[in-house]
């Protein structure tokens, strides 16, 4: 059996962002990929079960814009060597039908490595003031 080793702190911030990366290109394949093969996702438009291809057309599609994001306050957490948790608050410039938007919010994912390399399995995002 080939243990694999614990994921570092760096790992799984850059696949977080790789995410992110992916949603301000809008670049569906990349996050389809990322996704595991049904996500839980929980936000403003409250609870959903997302398939990978659903998560790669929602990220192409509509008539918004991830214009840029940074992430803080970042936290990780490893219980398992195929376990990630990552939490931390973001700020992001969204456009959503051409009008601009600051937003900050509180934002966390599980991450699962699996056959396929690593893929986020659920990820909610809860508005700040």
């Amino acid at each position: 059996m080939n243990a694999q080793a614990m994921p570092t702190k760096d790992e799984i911030v850059a696949l977080e962002k790789s995410y992110w990366d992916a949603m301000k290109a809008k670049d569906g394949r990349r996050t389809s990929k990322l996704s595991g093969k049904i996500a839980l996702v929980t936000g403003a438009q409250g609870v959903m079960r997302i398939g990978k291809e659903r998560m790669g057309k929602m990220t192409e599609e509509g008539n918004w814009r991830l214009e840029s994001y940074s992430l803080e306050d970042v936290e990780v957490s490893t219980p398992s060597p195929d376990i990630a948790l990552i939490a931390y608050t973001v700020r992001q410039n969204v456009s959503m039908d051409g009008k601009s938007q600051n937003m900050r919010a509180a934002d966390s994912s599980v991450w699962i490595r699996g056959s396929n390399g690593w893929e986020c399995h659920a990820h909610s995002e809860t508005l700040l003031n």
